[in-house]
């Protein structure tokens, strides 16, 4: 592995780099999914949020079974390779997504939420596998800053997904009967699932998997390391507060005490939220990586400034001078971590509540705007919760990973709980939710991750 660090993987980081972009994408057609099944199908907030709870479930049960696997025989990824792991996730969220065409036929609530499982298991291999995989792809210490750069690509799927899912869903497709106007779109990405991975088949992609087997161990061994337990509770906090907020804005914006929007002009403020992420990723990647300091503020001071351009040009003045607001907070918050990664998820955590409580105490454009405003300090907390839990695993790299993504699952069962929460007393009141989870990734990034064994 030491030896493979010294080679260039440029072109290796940008093939795998594109599937961040398609998988980020799928995952937040869920928030437009959620809305059109609760038309369709007549479901409260609770069985709604249910996409979420199957989608997110299948992270849970793949992780399990992989660490299962992982324990008895040895890491499979160590196995097989991580270009080999890859390729069965995209076959795995192909089948899943072809099967949203019979789920619309039969107009049936369950074969959506299996299709969506299915998918969800092909997106745990992908998880398990590329994520790690970035990370090695160069110097341990520059880890953070490479894999915010693939989640920054990531972003732009769930930044596009809202506003070509919403048009498609909600508008172009809108007369068909029934549950079919889901039917072309998905057919569409099963094709680009294929796509992908015959890119990936003939692409020269090293492999990183141990031939002789030699250090192949058995056991769960990973989970001897506390930094790595405790990231795995963050990953949960993290991944579900996160889906929780995204799953639920429609409705939020389509309050008459926040917004009244119809759902076609709340997707594009769904778009906002996930954009955020975009922005702060990118910012991320700068912040983190080894420039010096000179020109680390020279490009983090560019991307803010190239965002409210497109959104002016987009969305006109008004708005674009509103979220100028959370740039520059982004901005400051960044300075503030001096490139720790650490210390820049404890701000963000901490800002991230106090839009929350914010939102709570107010109605109107206040309320929305600090609801949306959450996604760019969601935006460095994945990618810096991952490579802190797994720094210094070594050879039981490939199962930490796969238990930090077992605990995607949080992203099934904290929507879950706001949907019934909000079920029981309001949509406004139900982000005291997210609001936990925050506050535990703000331990995290403040101790959490420092808790080591000597």
């Amino acid at each position: 592995m030491d030896k493979n660090k010294k080679k260039n993987y440029t072109v290796p980081f940008i093939v795998i780099t594109g599937l961040f972009f398609m998988w980020g994408f799928m995952t937040c057609m869920n928030d437009i999914l959620i809305p059109y099944l609760k038309n369709i199908f007549e479901l409260s907030h609770f069985e709604a949020m249910l996409v979420q709870f199957a989608f997110f479930g299948a992270y849970f049960i793949g992780s399990i079974i992989y660490f299962i696997i992982s324990a008895k025989s040895g890491d499979p990824i160590n196995r097989i390779g991580y270009k080999n792991g890859i390729l069965l996730g995209l076959l795995l969220s192909a089948i899943g997504s072809a099967m949203f065409y019979p789920a619309a036929s039969l107009v049936s609530y369950g074969f959506f939420l299996s299709a969506l499982f299915i998918m969800g298991l092909g997106f745990t291999l992908l998880q398990i596998a590329a994520n790690p995989y970035v990370a090695i792809l160069g110097k341990e210490d520059t880890a953070s800053s490479r894999l915010n750069l693939s989640q920054g690509f990531n972003s732009l799927g769930t930044t596009l997904a809202p506003l070509l899912g919403g048009f498609l869903v909600f508008k172009y497709f809108a007369g068909i009967s029934g549950a079919d106007s889901v039917k072309i779109p998905y057919l569409f990405f099963t094709g680009v699932f294929l796509l992908l991975a015959l890119l990936i088949k003939i692409s020269k992609l090293p492999s990183f998997y141990n031939k002789s087997g030699t250090e192949i161990e058995k056991g769960a061994g990973a989970l001897k390391y506390p930094h790595l337990r405790l990231g795995m509770i963050a990953i949960f906090m993290y991944v579900g507060s996160e889906v929780s907020i995204g799953s639920i804005m429609i409705s939020f914006l389509g309050l008459k005490e926040i917004a009244g929007l119809p759902e076609v002009s709340a997707s594009v403020f769904v778009s906002f939220y996930w954009g955020g992420l975009m922005i702060g990723r990118f910012m991320g990647a700068i912040s983190l990586s080894k420039l010096d300091l000179r020109k680390k503020r020279i490009l983090m001071k560019i991307i803010p400034m190239i965002a409210f351009v497109v959104i002016w040009s987009f969305q006109g003045t008004n708005i674009a001078t509103i979220y100028s607001i959370f740039l520059v907070i982004n901005f400051i918050a960044f300075m503030f971590g001096q490139s720790l990664p650490g210390r820049t998820l404890m701000i963000f955590a901490l800002i991230a509540v106090a839009l929350l409580i914010t939102a709570i105490l107010n109605t109107g454009q206040v309320a929305m705007w600090s609801i949306i405003g959450i996604g760019i300090f969601n935006s460095i907390m994945w990618s810096n919760i991952f490579t802190l839990s797994i720094k210094g695993l070594g050879k039981h790299t490939g199962q930490g990973s796969s238990l930090l993504v077992m605990m995607i699952v949080g992203g099934a069962i904290l929507p879950v709980i706001q949907g019934a929460t909000a079920d029981a007393i309001g949509i406004h009141y139900s982000f005291v939710i997210p609001i936990i989870g925050y506050l535990y990734i703000a331990f995290f990034g403040f101790k959490g991750w420092k808790i080591t064994n000597k």
